[in-house]
């Protein structure tokens, strides 16, 4: 009996394979639809665990993030001018 049914079963998705393939098609697209839900709704969960920064918090690592992007640029900027003086420096000395 269980072998007859497997044989039925076979018959019928071989009988029309455009259809067969729309229906996995329909089981792929259900299946990412559930997939997301199930995503968004774990993000939503985990994003109330999450403890976020005060307002303040944020404001002072901003300033020391742009104090020490500032203090870099100026630091970079002399040891460039520097490199560049002595490059001249040595050109001019070997007369190049």
């Amino acid at each position: 009996m269980a072998t007859q049914a497997v044989k039925v079963k076979n018959e019928e998705s071989q009988g029309n394979a455009i259809t067969g393939a729309a229906a996995g098609v329909g089981e792929k697209v259900s299946g990412t639809i559930a997939d997301t839900r199930e995503f968004l709704h774990d993000v939503r969960v985990e994003m109330k665990q999450v403890t976020w920064p005060s307002r303040e918090d944020v404001i002072s690592t901003t300033w020391v993030v742009i104090a020490t992007v500032a203090f870099f640029g100026v630091y970079l900027e002399i040891v460039d001018k520097l490199v560049q003086l002595g490059v001249a420096y040595v050109l001019k000395k070997f007369g190049v």
